[in-house]
């Protein structure tokens, strides 16, 4: 089942801080995509679907592996499991940025530090 965007808060200006350009951000921020998380042995897929463009990633915990973010940015990634939260942190162009995916009551917020962005996903 997916989860979907329900609100973001500081969002715009997380996008502007790692460097993704007006129009990119002007689509972000007016489209609602979706999330499917799914789990098979010790591998992670996360897709994440809108009208405009569709993102997967496949990983291990603890391992690290390149990703093409939504905005195109190639990045060094590794997700770990901490207290039942998964951390992505993202390495690229000498920038970094971790983010925590946090599961509770029905909603999956992640959270990017150090710029405090949030969106809520609800099932």
């Amino acid at each position: 089942m997916p989860w979907k965007l329900m609100d973001s808060k500081n969002f715009d200006d997380y996008m502007k801080s790692i460097g993704v350009g007006f129009a990119t951000r002007q689509v972000a921020n007016t489209t609602k995509p979706s999330t499917i998380i799914k789990v098979n042995g010790d591998t992670i897929t996360i897709q994440t679907q809108n009208t405009f463009k569709s993102t997967q990633i496949s990983f291990k915990l603890g391992l690290e592996f390149d990703e093409t973010t939504a905005d195109d940015r190639k990045v060094k990634s590794i997700v770990t499991l901490d207290g039942g939260k998964l951390v992505p942190v993202q390495k690229w162009n000498g920038q970094e940025t971790t983010l925590v995916w946090e599961l509770g009551d029905g909603t999956l917020i992640p959270d990017t530090h150090p710029w405090r962005c949030s969106l809520h996903w609800h099932l």
